[in-house]
C-alpha cells in the first residue's frame, strides 16, 4: 500500500497482517481523492481542510490529506492489532502538529472531538451496523462545517438505512466497496 499522491507520493504505508483489518485499497483511495478534488456536487478542497478519519486503522485515508496539504488530521482508532502500525505510520512522515490520534471507541466518545471538520471518512468494519445511529451524532453535535462533506465506506451487499438528516451527494461502487459521499441535509 502507497500514498498515491502529493508531497509524499509513493512513498510506502505500512499494514497488519491480521485478518480482522480491511485496508482501504489503493484503487478505492485514488478514486475517492479524484471525486473530491473534480466533484462539482460539492465544494471541499483537501487543501488547508480538517479532517476526521474515523475507524482510521493504518491511517491511509488521513495520511493521504495530509500529503495533499490538508492543515490537521484526527484519527480516531482504538484496535491495538493497528494502532501501533497507525502511529508508526505517521512519525514515518515526521509532521509535528499537524495530526493527533485519538485512541478510543468512538461510539461511547465522539462527543470528546471538539473540532469542526471539513471531511470526516468513515470507514467502520463492515459488520458495523449502528453507523446511522453515528452521523446523526455527528450532526447533533455539529462536527461537519457548514459546507463540509461526509464519505462513507460499506459493503456494497449491505442495505442501511441512514438519517434523513445525511444527504447523499453521490454513490459510487469499487469491487465489493459502495463510498457515499454526503453532508448534512
Amino acid at each position: 500500500m502507497r500514498i498515491i499522491s502529493g508531497n509524499f507520493k509513493g512513498r510506502k504505508i505500512l499494514t497488519p497482517n491480521d485478518i480482522n483489518t480491511r485496508p482501504l485499497k489503493d484503487l478505492t483511495k485514488e478514486s475517492i481523492f479524484n471525486i473530491l478534488k473534480h466533484s462539482n456536487k460539492f465544494d471541499v478542497e483537501i487543501e488547508n481542510s480538517i479532517v476526521l478519519d474515523l475507524f482510521a486503522g493504518v491511517g491511509s485515508f488521513g495520511i493521504e490529506c495530509l500529503s495533499n496539504k490538508a492543515k490537521y488530521v484526527t484519527f480516531v482508532e482504538n484496535y491495538n492489532g493497528v494502532l501501533p502500525i497507525l502511529e508508526k505510520n505517521l512519525a514515518n512522515l515526521k509532521l509535528d502538529k499537524k495530526f493527533e490520534i485519538i485512541d478510543k471507541n468512538i461510539f461511547n466518545e465522539l462527543k470528546l472531538i471538539k473540532n469542526n471538520y471539513d471531511i470526516i471518512f468513515l470507514d467502520p468494519p463492515y459488520k458495523d451496523n449502528n453507523i446511522a445511529e453515528l452521523i446523526d451524532k455527528i450532526f447533533e453535535i455539529n462536527l461537519l462545517s457548514k459546507n463540509g462533506i461526509i464519505i462513507l465506506h460499506r459493503n456494497k451487499k449491505v442495505k442501511e438505512r441512514y438519517s434523513k438528516k445525511f444527504n447523499i451527494l453521490e454513490e459510487k461502487t469499487y469491487g465489493i466497496s459502495k463510498i457515499l459521499f454526503g453532508n448534512l441535509n
